[in-house]
């Protein structure tokens, strides 16, 4: 996969992050002060920023393989 193919799947990623986070901030579990422990749509939104991350890592792999060649 390309940088340009990451990139792109972290775009899609971070614009379903903030949908959940839209839809997070008007449920009535959120105002409580564990509800985030409790709600489903944060685990979501968990899940996704470690499907983020991983997309990061693999992008400074590429990019560490592309100085190399260089070299």
């Amino acid at each position: 996969m390309s940088i340009d193919e990451l990139e792109e799947q972290i775009e899609k990623l971070l614009d379903q992050r903030d949908q959940l986070e839209e839809k997070c901030d008007t449920l009535p579990k959120c105002e409580e002060d564990d509800g985030c422990e409790t709600c489903q749509v944060y685990e979501k939104i968990s899940a996704i920023d470690d499907k983020i991350e991983a997309l990061e890592d693999k992008i400074e792999a590429l990019m560490g393989e592309e100085e190399e060649e260089e070299d």
